[in-house]
C-alpha cells in the first residue's frame, strides 16, 4: 500500500495534469469557431468547383479525347493514396480513424493485385503508416513549423499530384482526411480525385445551367482540372483542421473529466489511510499507558 506521501504527491500530479488538460480544451474550443469556420466556408466553392466540371464534361465534343486529369488514363493498375493527418496529437482518435480507413483500402487494392504509392501529409499518419506500409510510401510532406495552412500548402500537395500523374506514376488518386459533422462526429473520407468521379453524382445533384462557352470546353477543362486538384486539397486541409480541433477540444473534456475522478478516488485512499494512520498510533498510546 502507498504512503500517505506517495498518495499526496500523486494527487499533486493528477491535479497539474488536469489545469494542462483543461486549458488545451480552452484552447481547442476558441481554435475550433475559426476551423469550423473556415471549413463550412470552403465547402460551396469546392461543390461549385465540382459541379461546373461535371456540367463542363457533358459538353466536351470529344470524349475520347478529353483531358487526362478528366477521365484518367483508361488503366486501373497503379493507385495513389494521399493520407492527410495531423502534424500533432493529443487529439484522441483524430489521426487513427483516417489511417484505419486507409488501411482498409490498401489491403483490398494489394488482395486485388494491384499496385500501390502513397503519399503521406502529416507526421502522425507517417508514424503510423510506415510500421506496415513503409515500403509503399514514396514521399512524406509535413507542414508541422506552418502555423496556419493556406491554399499555398495545398497547392504544393496538388503539384506533387499532377508531377506524378504527369510522369504516369499511377492511373488513381485517392484522398483520405476526416469530414468535419460536429465537435463530437469527424467522418474519415475517400475521396477519389484523378479520374474526376462522374458516376456517384446523380442528375439531381447536378447543377443543371446551360451556357455558351468561350473558349471551348476542352480547353477550359485544361486550365480548370489542375486548379481543381489545389481546390480539392484544400477542402480536406480545412476539413482536417476543424476535425482536429474537435477532436481534440472532445479528448482533452474526456482527460480533464477523467483526472477530475482520480483525484476523488486517490482523495478517498489518502483519508482513509491516513485516518488508518491516526488510529494505529491511538491504538499504540492507549496500549502504551494501559501496560504502565
Amino acid at each position: 500500500m502507498p504512503s500517505l506521501d506517495d498518495l499526496k504527491k500523486r494527487i499533486k500530479s493528477v491535479k497539474s495534469t488536469q489545469k494542462i488538460t483543461k486549458a488545451m480544451k480552452m484552447v481547442a474550443a476558441a481554435k475550433l469557431r475559426k476551423a469550423q469556420d473556415s471549413a463550412e466556408r470552403g465547402r460551396p466553392y469546392s461543390e461549385k468547383m465540382q459541379n461546373i466540371i461535371l456540367n463542363l464534361t457533358k459538353s466536351v465534343s470529344d470524349p475520347e479525347n478529353a483531358p487526362k486529369l478528366l477521365i484518367g488514363t483508361g488503366k486501373d493498375k497503379i493507385h495513389l493514396c494521399i493520407v492527410m493527418t495531423a502534424d500533432r496529437g493529443l487529439c484522441g482518435g483524430f489521426n487513427s480513424n483516417i489511417c484505419r480507413l486507409a488501411k482498409n483500402y490498401f489491403k483490398k487494392i494489394l488482395n486485388d493485385g494491384k499496385e500501390l504509392k502513397i503519399v503521406a501529409v502529416g507526421s502522425k499518419g507517417l508514424d503510423q503508416l510506415k510500421r506496415e506500409y513503409g515500403n509503399y510510401i514514396i514521399k512524406k510532406i509535413s507542414f508541422k513549423d506552418r502555423k496556419k495552412i493556406t491554399f499555398k500548402e495545398a497547392d504544393v500537395v496538388g503539384k506533387v499530384i499532377l508531377e506524378l500523374f504527369s510522369e504516369e506514376k499511377f492511373d488513381k488518386c485517392i484522398l483520405f482526411y476526416n469530414n468535419f459533422k460536429n465537435v463530437i462526429t469527424q467522418i474519415p473520407q475517400a475521396q477519389q480525385i484523378i479520374p474526376v468521379e462522374i458516376a456517384k453524382k446523380s442528375e439531381s445533384d447536378i447543377e443543371k445551367n446551360f451556357y455558351e462557352f468561350e473558349p471551348d470546353e476542352d480547353e477550359i477543362l485544361e486550365d480548370l482540372l489542375p486548379k481543381n486538384i489545389s481546390t480539392q486539397v484544400y477542402k480536406a486541409f480545412l476539413e482536417n483542421a476543424a476535425s482536429e480541433q474537435g477532436s481534440r477540444m472532445t479528448a482533452m473534456d474526456n482527460a480533464t473529466r477523467n483526472a477530475g475522478d482520480l483525484v476523488d478516488k486517490l482523495t478517498i485512499n489518502y483519508n482513509r489511510s491516513r485516518q488508518a494512520s491516526i488510529t494505529k498510533e491511538l491504538i499504540e498510546i492507549i496500549s502504551g499507558a494501559e501496560s504502565l
